[in-house]
């Protein structure tokens, strides 16, 4: 029986000595690179630098709950893209103390922050367009307006953080019978009890069955209750716990108190207007096209409003919003059905189905780069109210920004508030503290 000889390790058979330092060169050329001063830590900045960089030009996933991730790793981008530059800028500087611009491996790293922080910064730019675009939206459907000035930034940044706290002094009050119907109202402390100033009823998203009315939309509350208006922040019965059409039911009610309560806390129950962002928008919108229905109980309500404002969100239930896999997810979170199933609970739940020629005024706005819903949901809701309603419709689109943009306080957010005070000041009315003298409150 022949038996097989087997090469020595590091040289083929028939073949003469090899040398084995140079099999394993490279290897150690690498090593030694990646070893040398400020090499790693530099390269890690630029890697991470230029990925939320790209994140920021274009969502890495629309896949959903992937998604999620990638829009908050395109928030950093997005929303607070200086903030994110001098943050890459000081490890980078930090990486060249260390001797990382003497070697390849570290330079490498430095030149890929450099390009990144050169993105971050063009995207910062963009941002500050973004209160031109909303100015020559609200012309091209109310007229020659112009939004006030930023006014003091750091003030308003500091009433939108510190919002809640100062303005919402009226938490948690009973609007319906489930524990779930609880509401804050947001007034000003020198608002008269008997002020009769407008109303903006806030619905929080969080996909129909997360989220909290604690948590969404406090630069606009804050702003606009600065404004001589009363805000209501509503909280409502939540999937998967709870099926559709609980969460518009809830909406519905709060309409329903607000109209019946308001005007003792200084509120105005003849112009109430509602907003929400992402699955808020949804019920928002929902609300407003559809007064006197979901009402069980209390369907001599008047649930009418006089103006609707709707941050990325989903108006057709029956089409994608960019994971598809929205009807999955409608399904596990909150419709009594699959899709496939029995489509008709998700048409009559569309505000895009819902569209008539009485529709309240609209302000539909939406960022570019959203990575959770397109905006192709907000244009095609747009399109529709536009060929049906005799309403203004006021849309915009937003250069990069992305999902849940609003919730901060950032150069964006605090453009698109003064855009929407305009909005719901010319078609509903002011509130009672504006005035020429402070234009950019």
């Amino acid at each position: 029986m022949a038996h097989a000889t087997r090469a020595p390790t590091g040289r083929a058979a028939g073949s003469g000595p090899v040398d084995d330092d140079a099999v394993t060169r490279p290897d150690r050329a690498l090593l030694a690179a990646l070893r040398a001063p400020g090499a790693r830590p530099a390269l890690a900045v630029g890697a991470l630098s230029v990925l939320v960089a790209a994140s920021g030009l274009r969502p890495l996933t629309r896949r959903w709950p992937a998604a999620v991730v990638g829009s908050l790793l395109s928030s950093t981008a997005t929303e607070i893209p200086r903030a994110t530059a001098l943050l890459a800028g000081a490890a980078a500087a930090d990486a060249a103390r260390r001797g990382a611009w003497r070697n390849p491996a570290g330079r490498t790293g430095l030149a890929a922050t450099a390009v990144g922080v050169a993105v971050l910064l063009t995207l910062a730019r963009g941002a500050r367009a973004d209160a031109e675009a909303l100015a020559a939206a609200l012309r091209a459907e109310l007229g020659p307006l112009e939004l006030p000035a930023r006014g003091r930034v750091l003030r308003r940044i500091l009433r939108a953080v510190l919002g809640r706290y100062r303005y919402a002094t009226v938490r948690d009050v009973a609007y319906g019978p489930d524990a779930a119907n609880l509401l804050d109202v947001w007034r000003h402390p020198d608002l008269p009890d008997d002020a009769r100033a407008p109303v903006l009823l806030q619905i929080h998203g969080g996909a129909w069955s997360s989220g909290s009315k604690a948590a969404d939309a406090h630069p606009l509350m804050a702003h606009m209750t600065e404004r001589g208006w009363v805000c209501v922040s509503v909280d409502y019965r939540l999937g998967p716990a709870e099926r559709w059409p609980a969460q518009i039911v809830d909406v519905k009610r709060a309409l329903a108190w607000t109209r019946a309560h308001i005007a003792d806390l200084g509120g105005d129950p003849d112009r109430v207007a509602i907003t929400g962002g992402s699955s808020g928008a949804h019920l928002a919108a929902l609300a407003a096209l559809t007064p006197g229905a979901w009402q069980p109980g209390f369907a001599d309500a008047d649930t009418s409003v006089a103006a609707a404002v709707c941050f990325y969100g989903i108006y057709d239930l029956t089409s994608d919003d960019g994971s598809g896999t929205l009807d999955e997810l409608l399904a596990e979170t909150m419709m009594p059905t699959e899709l496939v199933a029995d489509a008709h609970p998700y048409v009559a739940a569309s505000p895009a189905a819902r569209v008539h020629p009485g529709a309240p005024p609209f302000m539909v706005l939406h960022g570019t780069g959203d990575a959770i819903v397109v905006p192709a949901q907000s244009r095609a809701f747009v399109a529709r109210l536009r060929a049906v309603s005799r309403a203004p419709v006021v849309h915009a689109e937003l250069a990069h920004a992305q999902h849940g943009f609003d919730l901060v306080p950032t150069a964006r957010t605090l453009a698109a508030v003064r855009a929407v005070a305009v909005f719901l000041e010319t078609v509903v009315g002011g509130g009672l503290r504006r005035s020429a003298a402070e234009p950019g409150r």
